[in-house]
């Protein structure tokens, strides 16, 4: 039998098919609300229907949990949404031209997805349920087929079910009007099937709502009794008395005026007839019912979460409340690396298929699930690294990687470090003008490496601009002086035998160096700085 679509037309598996195939059928518009009166009876028998391949009740109360349940609802969204909250990339199949420009291509194709979050979220349904089922909108724009949206099915209207009724599927067939019982296969390249394997086995007994069941339906028993007990203890016992001759209209407005008090706290009756407030002296326990709810809480915490910080979490605990928000970092990892290879092969798969071709290698997507680190320390190490270690091994493009910094492009304006400015003696080089003096060769002038700062990183007033100028001339003229000093420094070091016949006679050279002009010179500059800071600092 062809499998047609909503208009009767036939799907070929060769080409997208634009129409929507899984059209809601009237039986499945309205719930039977399995939680009503649950039991733990009725409950073992929805969860060995769905062992046996029929979903339909077991979809509907996991539904009806999320919503029911606070505390599980709430753990199963933090669940759901983590994922939701990773970037996400898309690496190319190799290193070539064409899979490289594929990639980008890719990346364009998911961010043209109308509700792609929303769809995120849809594919995640499969972490409480076992499984999900999402439709894909193709459409075709120009020469070119795109999605235009993900559209998220109930798991009720899929069945698990086989003839031979041997075993149940692996994947669910979609339950239509032609085939009500054991359903119609799904259209390759047109539904998103994402399995959650919380354990291994069947796929309807995969979802974490599964082992929560019980917990859901012992917390009912518990707030049910809980809301019994306040009602009878925590609300005064109400007595009406009337004597033998009063007659039935008065016993009837005793009888309003009662109920009236336990609700308005206000009655009119009269003055023959006597309500009396009585309190029980023994209120009970209602710690049990508190320790009971806990316990189901915490352990569907654990089930979801995979701790309980949700439900012990103490406010201003180093660490209680983080952890109370946190997934498990190991959960978060396998239901990222699950979903990127299920949007990889049942999404991004036939988009390349459908335009590429069947031969052309599939984009990987992958989600950015490792945990936050901090940047400051690794920045430090780099430092670390490059200058007091020396290391000079590290590639640039590796930095822009690691810290994730675009490389700027031919002409980009960039952000420049702060000017610095070297001590005399401190640079490597000296300027050659002054190396035939020295006979050593070394460029010795350190003028040559003082440099203004350019407008583009530091912008001086004027008068700091004089006081760098004056810095600046400062070091040019100290040439004259320092020249006199090193060369006599450099002729001792090279006329020396050894290290420690060098060390004897620079100290004795050292008292009869004569630094008297270096010494004026850099008064000079000093008290013409001070000078300059003061007429500056004057209002």
């Amino acid at each position: 039998m062809n499998l047609l679509d909503q208009y009767g037309n036939e799907i070929k598996h060769n080409k997208p098919v634009l129409n929507e195939i899984a059209i809601q059928a009237v039986h499945s518009r309205f719930s039977s609300y399995p939680s009503n009166g649950l039991t733990p009876e009725r409950l073992a028998k929805i969860l060995r229907e769905a062992d046996q391949g029929n979903m339909l009740r077991q979809a509907e109360l996991f539904e009806e949990m999320e919503e029911k349940n606070c505390h599980l609802g709430c753990v199963l969204g933090t669940r759901k949404l983590a994922p939701c909250g990773l970037d996400w990339e898309i690496l190319p199949a190799s290193s070539s031209v064409e899979d490289k420009k594929n990639a980008d291509e890719a990346k364009e194709f998911i961010e043209y997805i109308e509700n792609w979050e929303d769809g995120i979220l849809n594919i995640m349904d499969a972490v409480g349920k076992g499984w999900s089922v999402n439709e894909i909108m193709w459409e075709i724009v120009g020469k070119q087929v795109w999605c235009k949206s993900v559209k998220w099915w109930h798991q009720k209207d899929f069945t698990f079910i086989t003839p031979e009724g041997l075993h149940v599927l692996d994947v669910p067939h979609l339950i239509t009007d032609e085939n009500p019982v054991y359903g119609e296969e799904l259209l390759p390249n047109k539904f998103i099937f994402h399995r959650h394997l919380a354990r291994s086995g069947a796929t309807s007994r995969g979802g974490l709502l599964r082992p929560c069941t019980y917990m859901y339906l012992f917390v009912n028993y518990d707030v049910k009794d809980w809301v019994i007990f306040n009602s009878l203890y925590s609300v005064p016992m109400r007595v009406g008395k009337y004597n033998s001759a009063s007659g039935k209209e008065e016993k009837d407005a005793l009888k309003r005026a009662l109920h009236a008090l336990g609700v308005d706290a206000a009655a009119m009756i009269s003055d023959s007839t006597i309500i009396e407030l009585l309190e029980a002296k023994n209120r009970g326990d209602a710690q049990a019912f508190q320790s009971l709810a806990d316990y189901c809480e915490r352990a569907m915490s654990k089930v979801v979460l995979g701790h309980t910080g949700s439900a012990e979490s103490t406010a201003g605990k180093l660490g209680g409340e983080q952890e109370a928000k946190d997934v498990r970092q190991d959960l978060i990892e396998y239901d990222a690396k699950a979903l990127a290879k299920t949007i990889k092969f049942q999404l991004l798969k036939p988009w390349i298929t459908y335009n590429k071709g069947p031969d052309v290698g599939v984009p990987k997507f992958k989600f950015r699930y490792e945990p936050q680190e901090d940047q400051e320390k690794i920045a430090k190490v780099y430092g670390t690294l490059v200058k007091d270690v020396g290391f000079g091994g590290i590639p640039v493009a590796h930095i822009h990687e690691r810290f994730g910094i675009p490389i700027a492009k031919a002409g980009e304006a960039t952000v420049q470090p702060s000017q610095s400015f070297p001590l005399p003696g401190s640079g490597p080089t000296l300027p050659s003008d002054k190396a035939g003096s020295i006979g050593s060769g070394a460029d010795m002038t350190v003028a040559n490496k003082i440099a203004l700062p350019t407008s583009s990183t530091v912008q001086f007033t004027p008068v700091q601009q004089s006081i760098e100028k004056l810095k600046i001339t400062t070091f040019a003229q100290s040439d004259d002086a320092m020249i006199g000093m090193l060369k006599q420094t450099v002729d001792i070091i090279m006329g020396a035998s050894s290290y420690e016949e060098a060390l004897a006679h620079l100290a004795v050279a050292y008292d009869a160096m004569d630094e008297t002009d270096l010494a004026e010179l850099l008064a000079q500059a000093c008290f013409s700085a001070q000078i300059a800071g003061r007429i500056d600092s004057t209002p």
